[in-house]
This record gives C-alpha cells, sequence and structure tokens, in this order.
C-alpha cells in the first residue's frame, strides 16, 4: 500500500484571491459617463474579435457586483483583484473626475470589505481612453503624464480603504501586441512605436507610484503585474543561447531592467537599435521608474522555447501566444525561431507547465531579494459546459490549479517570499479578441442569462482558501 501524499499547506496569512478586468467583465460600456476605451474602438472594429464579440454587456459584473461578491465570499476568497476603467473615472483621459464613476468603485470596495475580502485595485489592464488613443496613444510621453494624474484621483478616493495597489497589468501586452503585432487594441502594427509605448508605460508606472504615495496612507502598498517570459533555449549552442537572451531582454529586462534596476539592459539597446535609437529615453526618466516597491506581481500561463533562426517547428504557436498575425511583436528579433513546446495543453493552445511558475518565482526571489511576491494570474481555458444536471465538471481546471499551486508552495520552501496567489479568472468573461470563445473562469458564465454557476474547481478552490491545504485533485 502507497503512503498517502504529504498534504501542501500554505503559511496562515497566504491570500487566496481571484482577479478580473473592468473590460473584461463590467460592460455598461455608455452608463454614468463612461467613454470609449481603445477595446470599445477594437472590439467594434470588423475582424478583430472573434465572431465580432464586444465588451457592451460582458457579464454586467456593473450591476451585480453585488452578487459576485457574495458569490466570492460564498466559495472562502480572501482576496479579489480587479481593474478601474480608466474612461469611466475620466472620460477623456485628462481633466476631473466623473464621481458618478466613482462611486461604482467605492460600492464595489464597501461590499468586499463588508464581506472579508481584501481589495486589491489595477490601475491599468490595457483600456486606455479612446481620446488619449487619438492624440497619439502610449508612444507618445504625455500619456505618462496624463496616467499619474488618474492614478492621484483613483488613490485619493479609494485609498483610505483599499491598501493593494498595482499600477500596470502585463504592460508588455500593451506595448507590444497593441502597437507591434497589432492583435491587441490599439491593432497597431509599428515596432519603433511598440518601444517608444514600452517606455512611457515604464514612465507611467514610475509617476503613477509616485502620485499613489503622494495621497495614500503609507501603510498602502504599490506593485506592478508583469507578465515575465520564461524563456527556455533547444540547446546550449552559443547561437541559440543569444537568441534566448534576446527574448528574454525583450520580454522582461525591457520592464523590470528599469523598474527593478534602473536601466535598460544595454543587450537589448543593442539588439533593437535597428529599430530605435532610443532617444525617446529623456535624462532623469530611469530615476523616476526606478521608484522602491512594496511588491511584484508575476503572471505566468507557459514558458516560450526559442532557438537562433531556423525552421520553426511545424505546428508551432506564434510567439505572441494571442492568434495569428503577420506581424511580429518582438522588434529586432528576426532572427529568432519559436519552437512548440513539449506537454499537454489548455484550450488556448498554451502548454501545462507548472515547473515554469516555480522557475519564475525563483529567479525574482534572486533578482528582487527582499522583495514581496504574489502571483497576480495563473489559470487555464477548458472548454467547460454544463451537465444534464447544471453542474459544470472541469477536472483539468482543478488538476492545472493543484499542479500551479504546488509549484508555488515548493518556492515557499525554496525561500521565496510569495504572500498571495490569484486565480486568473474569477469568471468566465470577454477574452480580448478571442472574445467569449475561451472560459477561463472558475465560475460559468450562462452569457444567454448571465446565470452564474460555480464550476467544481471554484468549489475545489474555495476549500483550498478556507483550509489553507490544497484538496486531492479528485476531491
Amino acid at each position: 500500500m502507497s503512503e498517502p501524499a504529504t498534504p501542501v499547506t500554505f503559511p496562515p496569512a497566504f491570500l487566496w484571491g481571484a482577479a478580473t478586468s473592468a473590460y473584461q467583465i463590467e460592460g455598461a460600456v455608455r452608463e454614468d459617463g463612461r467613454t470609449p476605451s481603445v477595446w470599445d474602438t477594437f472590439s467594434h472594429t470588423p475582424g478583430r474579435t472573434a465572431d465580432g464579440d464586444t465588451g457592451d454587456i460582458a457579464v454586467d459584473h456593473y450591476h451585480r457586483y453585488r452578487e459576485d461578491v457574495a458569490l466570492m465570499a460564498e466559495l472562502g476568497l480572501t482576496a479579489y483583484r480587479f481593474s478601474v476603467s480608466w474612461s469611466r473615472v475620466q472620460p477623456t483621459g485628462r481633466g476631473p473626475a466623473v464621481q458618478r464613476g466613482l462611486d461604482f468603485y467605492r460600492r464595489l470596495v464597501d461590499e468586499l470589505l463588508a464581506h472579508g475580502i481584501k481589495p486589491a485595485i489595477t490601475l491599468y489592464h490595457w483600456d486606455l481612453p479612446q481620446e488619449l488613443e487619438d492624440a497619439g496613444g502610449w508612444p507618445e510621453r504625455d500619456v505618462a503624464f496624463r496616467f499619474a494624474e488618474y492614478a492621484r484621483i483613483v488613490g485619493e478616493a479609494l485609498g483610505d480603504r483599499v491598501e493593494q495597489w498595482i499600477t500596470l497589468n502585463e504592460p508588455w501586452c500593451s506595448a507590444f501586441l497593441g502597437y507591434g503585432s497589432g492583435v491587441h487594441a490599439p491593432g497597431r502594427t509599428d515596432a519603433a512605436a511598440s518601444l517608444r509605448a514600452a517606455h512611457h508605460l515604464n514612465l507611467a508606472h514610475g509617476l503613477g507610484a509616485s502620485a499613489l504615495r503622494s495621497v495614500m496612507p503609507s501603510r498602502n502598498t504599490v506593485a506592478v503585474s508583469l507578465n515575465s517570459s520564461v524563456v527556455r533555449t533547444v540547446s546550449q549552442d552559443p547561437a541559440d543561447l543569444a537568441a534566448g537572451r534576446k527574448i528574454d531582454d525583450l520580454a522582461n529586462g525591457v520592464f523590470h531592467g528599469p523598474m527593478l534596476h534602473g536601466a535598460y539592459p544595454e543587450t537589448l539597446l543593442a539588439a533593437t537599435s535597428s529599430v530605435s535609437d532610443w532617444s525617446h529615453v529623456l535624462d532623469g526618466d530611469l530615476a523616476v521608474i526606478n521608484q522602491p516597491l512594496d511588491a511584484l506581481g508575476l503572471n505566468y500561463y507557459t514558458p516560450t522555447l526559442v532557438s537562433a533562426a531556423g525552421e520553426a517547428s511545424p505546428s508551432g504557436p506564434r510567439p505572441d501566444g494571442h492568434g495569428a498575425s503577420p506581424y511580429s511583436p518582438w522588434p529586432g528579433a528576426d532572427d529568432v525561431t519559436f519552437h512548440r513546446t513539449p506537454g499537454e495543453r489548455t484550450e488556448m493552445g498554451w502548454t501545462i507547465d507548472p515547473s515554469g511558475l516555480y522557475e519564475l518565482i525563483m529567479r525574482y526571489t534572486r533578482e528582487a531579494p527582499r522583495l514581496p511576491l504574489y502571483v497576480t494570474e495563473n489559470g487555464a481555458a477548458y472548454d467547460d459546459k454544463p451537465d444534464p444536471d447544471g453542474r459544470v465538471h472541469d477536472p483539468e481546471r482543478i488538476a492545472y490549479l493543484h499542479a500551479h499551486l504546488s509549484a508555488v508552495r515548493r518556492a515557499l520552501a525554496d525561500g521565496a517570499d510569495v504572500r498571495g496567489y490569484y486565480l486568473w479568472s474569477l469568471m468566465d468573461n470577454f477574452e480580448w479578441a478571442y472574445g467569449y470563445g475561451k472560459r477561463f473562469g472558475a465560475v460559468y458564465v450562462d452569457y444567454a442569462t448571465l446565470a452564474r454557476i460555480p464550476k467544481s474547481s471554484a468549489h475545489w478552490y474555495g476549500r483550498a482558501a478556507r483550509t489553507g491545504t490544497l484538496p486531492p485533485v479528485d476531491a
């Protein structure tokens, strides 16, 4: 008889959360003063999203937030990470706030606190006000200063009740998928513009962090969420290692270099010299970006496998992981080949590899040894459907969560300071260019009726949250 597995148990203060973003769940896109963001414009442009889906209604969280918070509490979540819609608070991206827009987030925060759930606010999750894009968007320097004004407004309104703050979510996607490959809003394909956008997002982070700290209690924490890549090479050949370094710079160093160390990697500047002279980096910018952080958020889904230029795997994914495009989100990396990673896959086509999450956590434990870490996104899309009895069973997601949370626990045992985990996502929602065809939620949403049905993974995760111990996969 085999010995029972040792329980996977987490520290008592560990946060068990779920995450969402405004445009993916709120709906109510024309209510209470809100004006279009780049994602409203993009999703209403024919051919940009699957089946022409938009976030006009999404899952109607704007009107159903009380129901959704009650569901979180019923499941046992202790934290909830959500984003604020910039154009709901500041419709033109500049000027005074619309209090009706802020009032929604005041009500949401109060509801969370009343249920004992710790709110964590992300200020920017890709939904730039369209008027700012019309003025040039993230490739223009002014947007970073507009972001700082917006950060101050939201910090003043909610800083007395919300302790955890995140400036930007996955700025890599905003810069390189939005302005490089064009598969995300605003859908531009300009490699030089994508590098300018990356720098101005970095600058916005630094200015926004300073703005938040100028108006909030000192007990509050300021962080950023990066979708840092775990970059692996097909061999240890020097040419393959050089390709890996190039992609690591473009995926990771372009953001954590200035944010954590006050400088862009020299290898990044050299690799992109044919695309940009980096003259958009002005004196003093790096000092502004290099604000001391209180924590770092890590978003992880799948590793990246590369080699020097050659023939790619026959069915290898595009390097952006977000669908077909004739453009590359990797400026200056035309001599790099991306390969299909081995292993089981989710409905996104992404390889399931929890060792990558462990690897990522340990990297940043070395990169920033005194910085607390949070897994601010991790999850999987599956083709979930209700059974005839109306229940939704998703054993694949339970196995996924067990494996990835076990990787987090292994990192804790090896000295990493991981304070919490935010499952992506609380519920099925508008999955950007994929529309409603990919379901990441622990809670199933019937898009015809908007009814919420907790999947078996939601109940499994809730038991983990209430006990601090991972239930068996077949529980």
